[in-house]
């Protein structure tokens, strides 16, 4: 009890009198404090199943609130494919959602895409890249834009067509590329214009790197734009609007049009050409002084560039339009390549001067050396070359050889140049060469000169003489005289003969031209040798008559010839045997003239005559008549009247005794003479 009273005064002390409002008040505030801690535990639980949700929510759909962020990290990767598949998956699932925070995301989503079509939309028609690079960058754009059409975000960006902008991307960079090319190789040209002169004629000169490199510029690029042009129109590209097939094959046309100009202008070999082209197309390659001529050398090598990329340009199953434009350049290049090679053979021709050994060898014709068979052997390589270079078509090419064509003049211009060359190499020889040479001439051995053939070959025929054996400038006329006839009888039918061999048309006018050329030339080479030959001997015939102050009107000893018909019977032979050793075919061509001055002469002198005696008339109608008699193969019509006119000068005639002693004499004289006169009763020597 102690113990309860001391606890209870404790009490009071400690609480009061009222302890148990105290203690009322104390569970009225820890039921208060409990509802707080509940409210609290309430609230708290609340938030955490929100959050749950939440987390449940971003763990269901992760991929849509990772999206914005993983379309642009796969879009800077170049993985269109994910972009396009997962944007059109977020469209299907939360396209049309309502819940605010989709719609967000998906806002955001929209507005990424927006950028990366713009971003596709600039590579699509930046250059360069592949065509394959371009059609998986436009497949991906065309998706992502047919997915976002309909959304007002569209209406903020309308690629109207990235296909088609992509092929004109292309298109201008082709050209532009082009350009570039043409500009670079043209300014190393006009950079380089006083170097050129110390070049390797070894080394392709920079129009010739032009030309294969912009070859290869067209068979690599334009079969890209065509490539990219069919994915377009068979639809696999295809935008919203309609194809535009004709401004596509305007694109073609251009392209190769610009190509066919730049390889025209860097291919041009004349200054006028080059002057045509500028006035044209208002471009012109910088060419120094003398590029022409290296440049030709170099010609078929770019016509094989060209073909090579006409070949490519044939496999894509372009329009026949666009071929034909290549085709046309490719024919006048041929053609341009063959009238080169002719020019250089021609080049070539003018020098064949140094090769003429004079060496005979034309077997069915004396006198003709080798040198028309060094013109057949340049004829043949020449041909051989044109045939490899130029004239040989290829695939889808013109024939150059077709009847009344271009081609067809061309050739026989240029084999007319060249035969008309050779008229000009055969001239030179004959009377440009050896200048320094004096050429011997006949004298007269009674008036104290010797005669000249004794310089001439003793026995034998000119062709056996060796290489170094000294050639007289007679020797080179009479071969000469042979080359030309030889050319006018056979050889330029056979240069005929071998161009229908290689497959040409029969190139009759440039033959023809030749054979008038070369026949004008041997009658002036045989104008020039016999008037060397004749000449001479005429002049010698008065003086040798008179020599000693001889005279017709007195009596004279007779039986004999006088000496100048004796001499005159000696020069002719002489001059027979200079022509038979060298081309017995020429002997009447010169023959017949000189024996027509020496009867044109000795009409003269006959008729200043006044008076013979009986002797002197005996002797000059044996004079005249052995003359006569002698060269009658070798005299014409004219020849014969004037050894006539000559007789008949004899005055007074003579009377049958005068004649009968003149028959008389005259058959001794021409027994006695009769091996030194047979060579010129021979009728085919």
């Amino acid at each position: 009890m102690m113990n309860i009273r001391d606890k209870l005064l404790e009490d009071l002390n400690q609480y009061g009198p009222e302890p148990l409002n105290v203690l009322e008040q104390q569970i009225e505030n820890s039921i208060s404090k409990s509802e707080d801690i509940f409210t609290d535990v309430l609230v708290r639980k609340e938030k955490a199943d929100s959050t749950r949700a939440v987390l449940l929510a971003l763990s269901r759909h992760k991929f849509l609130f990772c999206l914005p962020n993983s379309v642009e990290k796969k879009a800077a990767a170049g993985e269109y494919d994910i972009v396009v598949n997962d944007y059109a998956r977020a469209k299907s699932r939360f396209g049309k959602t309502e819940i605010p925070i989709f719609r967000t995301v998906m806002e955001e989503v929209d507005h990424r895409i927006l950028q990366i079509r713009k971003q596709l939309h600039e590579k699509v028609i930046k250059m360069p890249q592949s065509v394959e690079q371009q059609r998986k960058l436009i497949k991906a754009l065309i998706s992502l834009e047919v997915q976002q059409s309909g959304s007002n975000i569209n209406d903020k960006l309308r690629n109207a067509d990235p296909a088609w902008d992509a092929i004109d991307a292309r298109a201008k960079y082709l050209e532009q590329t082009f350009k570039q090319t043409f500009e670079q190789y043209a300014s190393k040209d006009a950079q380089g214009a006083e170097k050129s002169k110390n070049r390797d004629p070894s080394q392709p000169p920079n129009r010739v790197a032009f030309c294969e490199e912009i070859c290869e510029i067209a068979a690599s690029q334009l079969p890209d734009l065509w490539r990219l042009g069919q994915m377009y129109f068979t639809g696999e590209l295809r935008g919203p609007n309609d194809p535009r097939p004709g401004d596509f094959k305007r694109m073609i046309l251009n392209a190769i049009e610009k190509f066919c100009i730049y390889l025209k202008i860097a291919m041009c070999t004349t200054d006028a050409e080059a002057r045509s082209l500028r006035q044209s197309v208002g471009l012109i390659w910088p060419i120094s002084h003398g590029s022409h001529d290296i440049f030709k050398a170099w010609l078929p090598q770019c016509l094989r560039y060209t073909r090579i990329t006409y070949a490519t340009l044939i496999s894509l199953d372009l329009p026949s339009s666009a071929l034909d434009i290549v085709q046309k350049f490719i024919d006048e290049t041929r053609l341009h390549c063959f009238s080169n090679i002719f020019e250089r053979a021609t080049q070539k021709c003018s020098k064949l001067t140094d090769l003429e050994t004079w060496e005979m060898g034309v077997e069915d014709f004396p006198g003709a050396t080798l040198l028309p068979q060094r013109l057949e052997d340049l004829l043949i390589e020449t041909l051989d070359e044109a045939q490899q270079a130029c004239i040989n078509p290829e695939i889808r090419e013109g024939n150059l050889l077709e009847t009344e064509s271009d081609g067809q003049r061309e050739v026989s211009l240029r084999l007319q140049k060249m035969l008309l060359c050779f008229c000009d190499v055969i001239q030179e020889l004959a009377f440009n060469s050896h200048k320094e040479e004096t050429p011997t001439h006949n004298v007269s051995q009674l008036l104290g000169y010797p005669n000249n053939q004794s310089s001439g070959p003793a026995s034998g025929r000119f062709a056996s003489l060796s290489p170094s054996t000294a050639i007289t400038w007679e020797q080179r006329m009479l071969c000469c005289l042979a080359n030309c006839a030889y050319c006018n009888k056979s050889f330029f039918h056979r240069v005929g003969k071998l161009f229908e061999r290689y497959g040409y048309p029969l190139p009759s006018l440039a033959i023809e031209t030749a054979r008038y050329s070369v026949n004008k030339l041997f009658s002036n080479i045989l104008d020039a040798y016999v008037e060397h030959k004749g000449d001479p001997l005429v002049g010698t015939i008065e003086p040798s008559m008179y020599l000693g102050g001889f005279q017709w009107d007195i009596e004279m000893p007779i039986g004999n010839l006088r000496p100048y018909a004796h001499e005159c019977c000696d020069n002719l032979v002489a001059v027979y045997s200079e022509i038979y050793t060298i081309s017995p075919a020429l002997l009447r061509s010169i023959l017949e003239p000189i024996v027509l001055t020496i009867s044109e002469e000795l009409a003269r002198l006959m008729s200043c005559v006044p008076q013979f005696s009986y002797s002197g008339a005996i002797q000059a109608n044996v004079d005249i008549r052995l003359l006569r008699d002698t060269m009658r193969i070798y005299t014409n019509e004219t020849g014969r009247n004037y050894f006539l006119e000559a007789l008949e000068a004899i005055n007074p005639p003579l009377n049958a005794e005068q004649m009968k002693q003149a028959d008389e004499i005259l058959e001794h004289v021409k027994e006695r003479m009769k091996l030194q006169l047979m060579c010129f009763f021979v009728k085919e020597p």
